[in-house]
């Protein structure tokens, strides 16, 4: 095993294996404190080996959800020697085509999934998605079985809009759009005489825009309130209603919460700002970096660092990567959602920075050094299914691919829908615009194909549309995007070094980008 770890070593009556696990990982550790907590005692520790996969010395890892994210993170896992076992809902999910082993289970079911977890005996669960008996982690954390990542607390928290928006607004103060929470189509109503028109209704547990709709007047309450209860990923109609927000772009901050080398200590890490493009709620294409000024970038650093510090434990746990929704209009920024987990707008990273946000997570958890260098500035663009219907072909990737410095993952989901993200485009270019442009032309060019007996015909996919110049993306501001480009190094700069004099803005003229956008802030420290 390797990385820090809460492991509690339970003093009443505990099950044989987690004794056993436990024992054998403190016999493993170079450095260990412990203290009491609870009924038990708390070994804080850096273990100092990885494991062989398959053998019983192996690092294990579980994710919890298997989608094109979850499969990216098998394999930067896997690259690291951790033997994985991915879980989903559904067989031959994307990540369980990558794992060492793969299960297929209702994971809103806690019997299920404790079952699940019991059998595979994990060093680290690595919830993917919301749809999770989440007090099946927080028990597993508190009987010292595993360690959750980031910790069960903020998986919990972030299953649910509205326990983060509270812990968001009356815990940290953050700013954010003016909100209320309804069980009904009438308690909206009320809502909106607070919040006002035009406003978004969501479920409080849904992902990936999935009954999400915007409201301009009373008359599309009742239609509104329906689909989010078609929507929601539980039984039940509870929702948020948010006030709009008349931003100029939205960003993901990706936040990384992972161990200085230097100290031993927990220290946040900050991506180049990622612009995107919504449609009905989901992402739709992403660029990176997203030009911002330096008043806006400090806000957005602030605000990620404090809610990302804020769903930590206070030592060792936390760590990971942290996807931070922010609308930013001029210099103000407003806090949106948290994903305490890869961003699907990071997809980006995959060719745009030295380590994918894949990369950083699987690092963060394993307690390794992290790097945030941008290697260059690039864009995606989602392929989306076309068809309702199972094992459709892709045609046309040839076309696609003979674009400049274009890349394609499909994702190899086993079932499409017309509106299904079934791959992605990944471009680079020397400026945000052209890689856009590169990325959407590639993604329009691919052909989803019916493989029915049926099918007479190749439906053309229903990919992004003609990327939309953004408000704050004028043509002086791309071109700030613009650098000379640089094979990327093989390790990146001490984590104890500054920011650069331009911290968080694209260089003009350099010969490399901006490595690090903020200096570390460490645990414990005040990150505002």
């Amino acid at each position: 095993m390797i990385g820090p770890s809460f492991v509690r070593i339970r003093c009443l009556t505990p099950r044989g294996s987690t004794r056993t696990k436990a024992a054998l990982f403190a016999a493993s550790l170079t450095k260990v404190t412990t203290n009491t907590s609870g009924s038990g005692v708390v070994i804080n520790a850096v273990p100092d080996r990885i494991g062989t996969p398959l053998t019983p010395g192996a690092t294990k890892v579980m994710l919890l959800g298997a989608g094109e994210l979850g499969k990216e993170v098998v394999i930067a896992f896997q690259r690291l020697g951790v033997e994985v076992i991915a879980v989903d809902r559904y067989p031959n999910a994307p990540g369980h085509q990558v794992a060492h082993r793969s299960h297929v289970v209702d994971m809103t079911d806690p019997v299920a999934l404790r079952a699940v977890i019991e059998a595979e005996q994990p060093d680290y669960v690595v919830p993917e998605i919301e749809a999770i008996a989440t007090e099946v982690l927080v028990d597993i954390h508190e009987e010292g079985f595993t360690e959750v990542i980031p910790t069960a607390r903020a998986t919990a928290l972030t299953m649910n809009r509205e326990g983060i928006r509270r812990l968001a607004d009356e815990r940290l103060g953050l700013p954010t759009s003016p909100y209320a929470f309804a069980d009904s189509a009438d308690e909206i109503r009320a809502a909106t005489a607070r919040v006002g028109y035009p406003c978004v209704i969501k479920p409080v547990m849904s992902s990936s825009g999935k009954g999400q709709s915007v409201v301009r007047g009373p008359d599309e309450i009742d239609a509104a309130w329906d689909y989010a209860v078609a929507g929601g990923r539980v039984k039940g109609g509870r929702v948020i209603v948010e006030g709009f927000v008349d931003f100029d772009y939205e960003i993901t901050l990706l936040t990384v919460r992972a161990i200085d080398p230097a100290t031993g200590r927990l220290a946040t890490y900050f991506c180049a700002p990622i612009g995107h493009r919504q449609q009905h709620g989901d992402y739709v294409e992403s660029w990176q970096p997203q030009p911002m000024s330096e008043i806006a970038l400090g806000g957005a650093t602030s605000v990620a660092a404090r809610i990302a510090a804020a769903l930590g434990d206070g030592h060792l746990g936390g760590r990971g990567i942290f996807g931070v929704e922010m609308f930013v209009k001029e210099d103000d920024v407003y806090f949106s959602e948290v994903s305490p987990r890869p961003h699907d707008t990071g997809l980006v990273t995959l060719g745009t920075q030295r380590l994918s946000e894949f990369e950083m997570h699987a690092r963060a958890i394993l307690g390794l050094p992290v790097d945030v260098t941008l290697a260059s500035p690039g864009a995606s663009a989602v392929i989306y299914g076309g068809l309702d219907e199972p094992a459709i072909a892709f045609g046309n990737v040839a076309a696609a691919l003979a674009i400049p410095e274009t890349d394609i993952r499909l994702f190899g989901k086993p079932e499409s829908f017309a509106r299904r993200r079934m791959g992605v485009v990944i471009a680079t270019a020397d400026d945000v615009g052209t890689a856009r442009q590169r990325a959407g032309d590639a993604a329009r060019l691919v052909r989803p194909i019916s493989t029915s007996p049926q099918a007479d015909t190749a439906a053309v996919a229903t990919a992004s549309r003609e990327p939309e110049p953004q408000p704050a993306a004028a043509p002086e501001d791309l071109a700030q995007t613009r650098m000379t480009r640089r094979p990327p190094s093989p390790a990146g700069p001490p984590p104890s070094a500054g920011p650069p004099p331009n911290a968080g803005r694209p260089p003009q003229q350099a010969p490399r980008p901006d490595v690090r956008l903020q200096k570390p802030i460490r645990s414990g420290e005040d990150p505002r």
